[in-house]
């Protein structure tokens, strides 16, 4: 039996984002309850590039398709675009700027301010459609993978980047604050983005060692996210939208077959 295709997924207000290595599906549920799909080509492709540029491309990959989903499916309910969503991120980001101007270590500064960028929103979350739509995306990609049912909290769930992401940004903010003059945005521009960077690296190791007692611990804070906010158990419906996107996506790539690098494709 050949391996499965490796998937990446975006969980929706009203459906799923399925995307694969070289191809997206989109299935959605309108509000007269019927059911759409829609798919083609990604538009931009990360290849074979070399690490740590390989996991923050694919993230650029995977975020790419969504003006073609946009275009193909009117009535997608994209997570950000929702009012209650997006209040929260204006709460978050207030209390993130109020945190960095505190008399705090910056290594606590980046703690509490990534905690205060992810609590507002996933409390905002809870008991949503969106929510069981992710448990949908979950159980429908993690059951293709697996060969067997599965659960709504799936290993590489976009929130297991939380542990890795609280380290290397309190690292990175320490490490750039050592920056005085003129070159200390810099500084902490590149500092963010290595952080990323870095908590993809470490995410991909993760979910290749998730039995390590290091993977354990760095992948808890997730876990506990998904199982308590982000996710909750889908109807028998949406987990019919969840199949649909799932079908059409493997519907396309199953010609090629082509299952791209070893970089870890995270199920947001």
């Amino acid at each position: 039996m050949s391996d499965p295709v490796r998937l990446g997924g975006m969980a929706l207000g009203n459906g799923v984002l399925v995307h694969g290595p070289e191809h997206w599906a989109c299935a959605i549920r309108t509000n007269e309850g019927e059911l759409k799909v829609a798919s083609g080509r990604k538009a931009f492709l990360a290849g074979s590039a070399p690490r740590p540029f390989a996991g923050p491309l694919k993230l650029v990959e995977a975020f790419a398709v969504i003006p073609l989903v946009q275009r193909a499916l009117p009535e997608v309910e994209f997570p950000f675009a929702r009012p209650r969503i997006a209040a929260t991120m204006l709460v978050s980001a207030a209390a993130v700027r109020a945190l960095r101007a505190s008399r705090l270590t910056p290594a606590a500064q980046e703690t509490l301010g990534a905690l205060a960028s992810l609590v507002p929103a996933a409390v905002a979350l809870r008991g949503t459609a969106l929510a069981a739509y992710h448990g949908a995306e979950h159980i429908s990609i993690g059951s293709y993978e697996h060969g067997e049912e599965r659960a709504k909290e799936h290993e590489r769930c976009g929130s297991h980047l939380v542990g890795p992401l609280l380290l290397t940004s309190a690292a990175g903010a320490t490490i750039a604050r050592r920056v005085a003059g003129p070159l200390q945005p810099l500084a902490r521009v590149g500092a963010a983005l290595g952080a990323v960077a870095m908590s993809v690296e470490i995410f991909g190791w993760m979910t290749r060692n998730q039995r390590h007692p290091v993977a354990r611990a760095l992948a808890y804070p997730g876990h506990e996210l998904q199982h308590r906010f982000v996710t909750a158990e889908p109807s028998a419906a949406q987990l019919e939208v969840a199949e649909a996107a799932l079908r059409e996506c493997l519907r396309l790539e199953s010609p090629a077959r082509g299952d791209g690098d070893d970089a870890e494709a995270p199920l947001t």
